[in-house]
């Protein structure tokens, strides 16, 4: 029991199957040809849409009535349906190269955006390197005017001898003036030195900001994965994926379509034409196998052969007379009926029996 409910349930579920997989591709492929030719979107929908329908009507009718169908028509229903597939892969192609360009475009503007923010940070950093490399030269420059003004001592010998020693009010003016310049540019590079670090600090806060909340990256971290694993472009790649789907999709769901008409066919009872010319229910048990009924009639042969069968060979042969049983007598009668009403002559057949 539990056999024979699998037996008919199964063509249910592949008929499922191939409905759902026919109507994700068709739903694919109709979108995608309406992207395809997008100014007459609704008039293609509506031409995708029944050239779909068509598709699997055209697959159920070649294998229903193949042997019976025109060479010619059935010659041109296999290549229609053979373009059609090509037409629905197309259209599968189209709508998820479609998905794949829109990721591709939100994952480019994020990039660009990067690269702007990369470009003002490195000018910054070269501005940041000058700016450095004079903060350096003027805190030097301070550092070696204190020490003049530290050292700003003249020595000289009056007319007793004695070594007297003084500082240079001028140089000391001097100096004091030249310090005070470095001091100003010092204070003013030191400033420049804050926002520019302070600019420098914003822009990778900003490369960062943009990294993390950019939700294409997880989209594309596979494709991109495999881009850096094979060496090969993400459209590359992508194309090679796209050809494997649509190469599987479609071609399948027809597949899954012809297997749904298969396995109902295996439902239906079979018949066979009995004597009457009628079409009548085959039972398993009254299936007839013409090789095994030999055997068993050559079985009942050799049965009735004697131990020395040569002997049989040069006795006078004898006329046996057998009697048919009375349970078909009535088969028998009405076939022969049949027979004379056509207008066959038949003998009576009622000294065949017992």
């Amino acid at each position: 029991m539990i056999k024979t409910i699998q037996n008919k349930l199964f063509p249910f579920i592949i008929a499922l199957s191939a409905l759902s997989v026919s109507a994700s591709a068709a739903f694919y492929s109709v979108s995608g040809l309406s992207k395809l030719f997008a100014g007459a979107a609704f008039a293609v929908i509506v031409m995708a849409a029944s050239l779909e329908v068509a598709k699997l009507v055209i697959a159920s009718l070649l294998y229903q009535y193949r042997e019976n169908l025109p060479r010619l028509l059935k010659y041109y229903l296999s290549a229609a349906c053979l373009v059609l597939i090509l037409i629905t892969s197309m259209g599968i192609y189209g709508f998820l190269s479609a998905a794949y360009q829109e990721t591709a475009a939100l994952a480019g503007n994020v990039d660009a955006q990067i690269a702007l923010i990369e470009t003002k940070r490195d000018n910054v950093k070269e501005q940041l390197a000058i700016y450095s490399d004079e903060k350096t030269s003027i805190n030097g420059a301070v550092s070696d005017l204190r020490s003049g003004l530290s050292n700003n001592v003249i020595q000289y010998t009056d007319t007793l001898g004695n070594v007297l020693t003084t500082t240079s009010s001028s140089t000391r003016r001097a100096l004091e003036k030249q310090l005070d310049q470095a001091i100003e540019r010092q204070t003013e590079i030191n400033t420049r030195v804050d926002n520019l670090n302070q600019q420098l600090f914003d822009y990778e806060t900003k490369i960062v900001e943009v990294t993390s909340n950019n939700n294409v990256a997880g989209e594309l971290g596979p494709l991109k994965y495999l881009s850096g694993l094979t060496g090969k472009p993400m459209d590359q790649i992508i194309n090679v994926l796209l050809l494997i789907i649509i190469f599987v999709f479609d071609p399948l769901a027809i597949a899954l379509v012809i297997a749904a008409n298969f396995a109902f066919e295996q439902l239906r009872k079979k018949t066979k034409e009995n004597v009457y010319g009628e079409q009548v229910e085959q039972k398993e048990e009254e299936e007839w196998d013409e090789e095994h009924a030999l055997d068993m009639v050559l079985n009942d042969m050799v049965k009735q052969v004697d131990d020395d069968p040569l002997d049989h060979l040069f006795d006078e042969p004898k006329v046996v007379t057998k009697k048919l049983p009375k349970e078909i007598q009535g088969i028998l009668s009405n076939a022969i009926k049949h027979a004379k009403r056509a207008g066959k002559n038949l003998p009576n057949v009622s000294e065949f029996f017992d």
